[in-house]
């Protein structure tokens, strides 16, 4: 059973097709284990396996990116933090990035390796029971897809066509004629996209030269305000891989796979502009990191080491302070948090 004073976590390992959970303490930020589930597919390992949550309820999606290409859904019992399989409807391509939109009606997909993004209906119990009602092709290498807070846009990286994709989100879905691009530098690859002050600012993550981008939004457009580095990076060594930003808005916090690192920048509020605050060591490849929802804790998924790390966050600094480190299954990649009570 979960406690009162537990929240839960789901981890992929994408190596095993297997989802572990872990209730944790939110005082200590303690794990401990509770039984997981297997993925339905082949079979076959696959370098990750992208989780979304509903945002209004306790469903858990999960795709699978080996042939056929699947999305399943899974019910969240909150009493017990167990997984029952809910719906499994196919996708169109091995999904690098999954996302709901913020009314919890469609689930937004896009895939690196076949260019292209995708829109699928949500149920009335959370499941995903359908084809995609949209497919959409984009430029290279599509990367990560998210709604704005407001649910009025949804904007998408390209890394190998070295820009940002945005189209307005209407009853329907994404509105393919208003399609807005915004150029990135040559050689940068945008990867990952973060929201700050309500979506009045966009963070960008570039996974080839581990910089970020700041970005000012307004009806969907975009304005570059800053570009910064992460720190102390060997030249041409970069593949930054999440970005995420502190509940409170202070802080945002990206991973680095080739020097395995966690780094953080301090946000000036308003404008949104960052100051590095740190670097630190980290897990064994952190392809996925995640922040809990009172900005306490934050986990890093080791994809090499096969660890998942919890660290505790400063609330004057934001540094992160490791406390443990936990065995995980194979190829941990992608953390999903579920705070029933919170």
């Amino acid at each position: 059973m979960t406690e009162l004073g537990e929240r839960l976590l789901y981890l992929s390992c994408a190596a095993a097709r297997r989802i572990m959970v872990f209730a944790q303490d939110r005082a200590s930020g303690e794990l401990h284990a509770r039984p997981g589930i297997t993925v339905p597919g082949t079979g076959a390992p696959a370098l990750s396996m992208p989780l979304a949550r509903h945002p209004q309820g306790l469903v858990l999606y999960a795709a699978e990116r080996t042939e056929p290409y699947a999305v399943s859904s899974f019910a969240i019992d909150p009493a017990t933090a167990t997984l029952r399989p809910l719906a499994l409807a196919p996708l169109p391509a091995a999904m690098a990035y999954l996302a709901t939109d913020r009314a919890g009606r469609f689930l937004l997909a896009a895939s690196y390796p076949h260019s292209l993004v995708s829109v699928s209906a949500i149920g009335a119990d959370g499941g995903v029971l359908a084809p995609p009602a949209q497919v959409i092709a984009t430029p290279a290498r599509a990367h990560c897809i998210l709604a704005d807070p407001q649910n009025r846009f949804v904007h998408a990286t390209s890394l190998g066509g070295d820009c940002l994709l945005t189209w307005p989100l209407g009853p329907h879905g994404l509105v393919e004629s208003a399609l807005r691009v915004t150029p990135q530098r040559p050689g940068a690859g945008p990867r990952h996209l973060a929201f700050g002050e309500q979506g009045r600012l966009v963070f960008l993550l570039n996974e080839l030269d581990a910089s970020i981008d700041v970005f000012g939004c307004a009806e969907g457009i975009l304005t570059h305000r800053q570009t910064v580095a992460f720190p102390d990076m060997p030249a041409g060594q970069a593949a930054a891989a999440d970005l995420h930003l502190s509940p409170d808005g202070r802080f945002l916090y990206a991973s680095e796979r080739r020097t395995n690192r966690l780094a953080w920048f301090a946000v000036a509020p308003g404008e949104g502009t960052l100051r590095p605050a740190g670097a630190l060591p980290c897990e064994a490849h952190p392809r996925g990191f995640a922040i809990t929802p009172d900005g306490h804790f934050l986990l890093c998924a080791g994809l090499e080491e096969n660890r998942l790390g919890v660290y505790a966050l400063a609330g004057e600094t934001g540094a992160p302070t490791r406390l443990a480190q936990y065995p995980t299954e194979a190829g941990p990649n992608w953390i999903e948090i579920a705070d029933p009570s919170a």
